[in-house]
C-alpha cells in the first residue's frame, strides 16, 4: 500500500469516528516510521480507548508481519487501549479484528482475508458502540 493511499485510508477512519458525537479520533503522524510501537489511529470515547492499525487492500487478502501485531499489542497495553486491526477491502468497507484473530501463514506471518473478515470481523458500527 502506498503512503498516500495509507494516509487516505487512515483519514477516512478518523472521519468516521469524528462524525459520531460520542467519539474523538486522531491519526498518529509518522506511525510505522519509528522503532517505537504506535498505532495508525487513536480513537476514544468516554468508555473506550482504541489503538488501531489500518490496512487497505484491493484484492481479497492482506499479509502482515507478526511484528505488526506485536507492536500494536505492546502499544495498546502501555496506553491502556484495546488493540485492533482495521482493514478496508475495496467495495466491501471496513472490518475490524483483534490481533489474536488474524490467521497464521506457513512462514509464521499473519494474514487477513476477506473471508475471515466477513466471518469473524466486525463492522465500524459495531466497533463504535459504546457498550
Amino acid at each position: 500500500m502506498s503512503k498516500v493511499k495509507g494516509s487516505r485510508t487512515e483519514r477516512e477512519l478518523v472521519q468516521l469516528f469524528n462524525k459520531r458525537e460520542d467519539w474523538a479520533a486522531i491519526r498518529v503522524a509518522g506511525s510505522g516510521l519509528t522503532k517505537e510501537p504506535n498505532p495508525d489511529v487513536l480513537a476514544g470515547s468516554e468508555k473506550r480507548k482504541l489503538a488501531i492499525e489500518c490496512k487497505s487492500v484491493k484484492g481479497t487478502i492482506r499479509y502482515l508481519y507478526q511484528e505488526d501485531a506485536d507492536q500494536i499489542i505492546k502499544f495498546a497495553e502501555k496506553f491502556g487501549a484495546e488493540a485492533w486491526f482495521g482493514i478496508r477491502f475495496n467495495n466491501k468497507g471496513w472490518f475490524f479484528l483483534k490481533p489474536h484473530q488474524l490467521e497464521k501463514t506457513k512462514n509464521s506471518n499473519l494474514s487477513i482475508s476477506l473471508k475471515l473478515a466477513e466471518e469473524i470481523g466486525i463492522k465500524f458500527e459495531v466497533l463504535a458502540k459504546n457498550e
